[in-house]
């Protein structure tokens, strides 16, 4: 499975899809160190999570990379189009 994340200033929106593209779920989380802990134990539930892409991680994804980092997951930093 795949995790994405499209950050945003109160909420950030998370996606997980199968490696060949089809949707599992979406869900949104604050952005609170609840909402990290909260977004890292749902995209458990769907198998081990390695890496994730998040939008944004020099400003509102930062705080995000921090935990997921700190969890052992590796993140891909993407940007804005």
């Amino acid at each position: 499975m795949v995790l994405g994340v499209d950050t945003h200033k109160h909420i950030h929106v998370a996606a997980v899809i199968t490696t060949l593209g089809a949707s599992l779920a979406l869900q949104e989380f604050p952005t609170t160190a609840v909402g990290y802990r909260q977004l890292i134990s749902w995209a458990r539930t769907f198998g081990v999570v390695r890496r994730a892409g998040v939008e944004c991680t020099g400003s509102y994804g930062a705080a995000l990379t921090r935990a997921l980092n700190r969890e052992g997951i590796g993140v891909g930093r993407g940007q804005p189009a």
